[in-house]
């Protein structure tokens, strides 16, 4: 675990963005501002960090390569689940 990869993965901007649709899609209200409020919660998800630093040791002859923009990095999978993990749906009565 790296707490330096794990705070490049919350500023980047292709994350927020999968990460904002998700919350979209799972009907959370102004996804934008909750994926940002959240972004070092969801970038502290496991295994996140260790998919990046792999993805980021076999590009090292691409700079412009981008593990946000990956979706075999972090896959969508991975950010649906953590997304519904951070907002679980209310309970029913």
């Amino acid at each position: 675990m790296s707490y330096l990869t794990q705070a490049h993965i919350s500023s980047n901007t292709n994350m927020m963005a999968r990460v904002a649709q998700a919350a979209a899609s799972e009907g959370i209200s102004n996804p934008d501002y909750w994926c940002q409020v959240n972004a070092r919660q969801w970038a502290a998800a496991p295994g996140w960090d260790e998919a990046w630093e792999y993805a980021l040791n076999t590009h090292t002859d691409d700079p412009d390569y981008d593990p946000g923009e990956d979706e075999a990095v972090v896959t969508d999978g991975m950010i649906l689940s953590q997304v519904q993990l951070m907002n679980p749906p209310p309970e029913e009565a």
